[in-house]
C-alpha cells in the first residue's frame, strides 16, 4: 500500500477500549493513584477482551514499546469489556488525572465524539487505534479495513474452488458498533456479490459474540437447511469458531474463513475445520502508535511515521494524520511462513498434543 500523501476516507469507525483506571508505575502496571498529571503517563484503553488479540498481544506490545522509547513513561490500562459506559468512566478518570495523551480503540466509535472534544479543550490528545473514532483525534493507526474484507471475500472463494458460482453464504459479521465491521462488510460484498451465487443469510453479530454467532448460525441452518449454504464468511476467528461449531453439530463441513489468526483459528485450519484467517501483523500497528504517543508526549512532529491524511465516517473530522498497514490470507499452506517465521506463535504453541498430527501433515515442526 503507497503511503505517502494518499488522501483516504475511512468508513466507520466503532472504538471499543477500555480502561477502568488505575494505576501508574512502570509500563503496564494497574494500580490506582492520581499522579498521571506528571506529564509522563500515557493511558491506554482498550475495547473487549472476547477477541483474543487485545490482552495477548496488543496491551503488552504497546506496553513494551512505550517503555523501550521512554523509560520514565508509566501506562495507565484497562479494558472495557465491550460496555460504553465502563469505557466513557475509564476515559474520564484519565482526563481528571491530568494524562496528556490518550491511546484509544473505541467500543462505540460514535459515542466518542462529545469525550474527546471535552478532553481536547483540557489539552488532552487522542490517537485512535485500530478503529477510527469520531472526535478530534491527534493521529490513527490502523489497517485497510474494507480491503481486508476484499481478502476475505476472496479466500472464501478460493476454498469454495469451481463450486463458488453456484454457491449460497452465509454472512456472520461483526459488531455494528465497530466502525471497521462495516467496512470489512463492505470489502467482502464487493467480492462476493459477483463471485458466488448468493449471499442467503446475513446477520451482525454484537460485541463480536462467539455465543451470539453460534446462535445466528444455527439460526441459519434451521431457516436455510442443512443444504441451503455452501459457504460461510465470518469476520474474525472467534465468531468463525462459533459458527463451526453449530455446524459441526449439525454434521455439516463446508468452507468458512476468519480473521485475527488466533491461535484456535490457526489449529482449527491445520485440523481442517476453518478454511483461512487474516493475518494483521498486530506488532507494527502497536509498535507505531506507541512512537505517536510518546512523540505528542514529548512535543514532537510525527509526520514521518503517520503520513495519510484520513476523514472520519461522518465527514466532520478531516486530515486525520494515519497509518494504514496491509494484511494476508493465512491457510493451511503458508502458516510456517507467515505466523511461525514472524515469530507470532511458535510450532509448539500450535501443535499441541491434539493438533501433532495435522502439524506433521502441513509441514510445521
Amino acid at each position: 500500500m503507497n503511503a505517502m500523501t494518499r488522501r483516504v476516507v475511512i468508513g466507520t469507525a466503532a472504538l471499543s477500549m477500555a480502561l477502568s483506571l488505575a494505576a501508574c508505575g512502570k509500563a503496564g502496571d494497574s494500580g490506582s493513584d492520581d499522579a498521571g498529571g506528571d506529564g509522563k503517563t500515557i493511558g491506554l484503553l482498550l475495547p473487549e477482551n472476547k477477541t483474543t488479540r487485545y490482552e495477548t498481544f496488543d496491551r503488552p506490545i504497546i506496553e513494551t514499546k512505550i517503555e523501550s522509547l521512554c523509560s520514565d513513561c508509566t501506562v495507565k490500562y484497562n479494558n472495557a469489556a465491550g460496555d460504553t459506559q465502563t469505557q466513557k468512566k475509564q476515559f474520564d478518570a484519565l482526563v481528571t488525572q491530568g494524562i496528556k495523551v490518550i491511546i484509544l480503540d473505541a467500543v462505540d466509535y460514535k459515542a466518542t465524539k462529545p469525550w474527546i472534544a471535552d478532553a481536547e479543550k483540557k489539552g488532552v490528545k487522542v490517537v485512535a487505534y485500530d478503529r477510527l473514532t469520531e472526535g478530534p483525534i491527534a493521529a490513527y493507526v490502523s489497517y485497510d479495513n474494507e480491503k481486508i474484507g476484499r481478502l476475505q471475500g476472496e479466500g472464501l472463494v478460493k476454498a469454495l474452488g469451481d463450486k463458488a458460482e453456484d454457491a449460497n453464504v452465509v454472512m456472520i459479521n461483526g459488531s455494528p458498533l465497530d466502525p471497521n465491521a462495516p467496512l470489512f462488510k463492505k470489502g467482502a460484498h464487493s467480492v462476493l456479490d459477483t463471485a458466488v451465487k448468493k449471499v442467503v443469510y446475513e446477520q451482525d453479530i454484537p460485541d463480536w459474540s462467539p455465543d451470539e454467532a453460534a446462535k445466528k448460525m444455527g439460526a441459519a441452518i434451521d431457516s436455510l437447511g442443512k443444504g441451503g449454504f455452501q459457504g460461510v464468511y465470518s469476520a474474525n476467528d472467534g465468531m468463525a469458531g462459533g459458527a463451526i461449531t453449530s455446524l459441526s453439530k449439525q454434521g455439516i463441513k463446508v468452507p468458512v474463513g476468519g480473521q485475527d489468526a488466533e491461535l484456535a483459528g490457526l489449529q482449527r485450519i491445520l485440523k481442517g475445520d476453518q478454511s483461512f484467517t487474516i493475518y494483521k501483523q498486530i506488532k507494527p500497528e502497536a509498535e507505531t502508535t506507541a512512537e505517536i504517543a510518546v512523540k505528542i508526549l514529548k512535543g514532537e512532529k510525527f509526520d514521518d511515521v503517520a503520513p495519510l491524511k484520513v476523514t472520519s465516517l461522518s465527514g466532520e473530522f478531516k486530515d486525520i494524520p494515519a497509518k494504514l498497514y496491509d494484511a494476508q490470507i493465512v491457510t493451511k499452506e503458508n502458516i510456517a511462513s507467515t505466523i511461525i517465521a514472524d515469530n507470532v506463535y511458535k510450532a509448539t504453541d500450535i501443535c499441541t498434543a491434539e493438533y501433532k498430527a495435522a502439524c506433521e501433515a502441513a509441514g510445521i515442526k
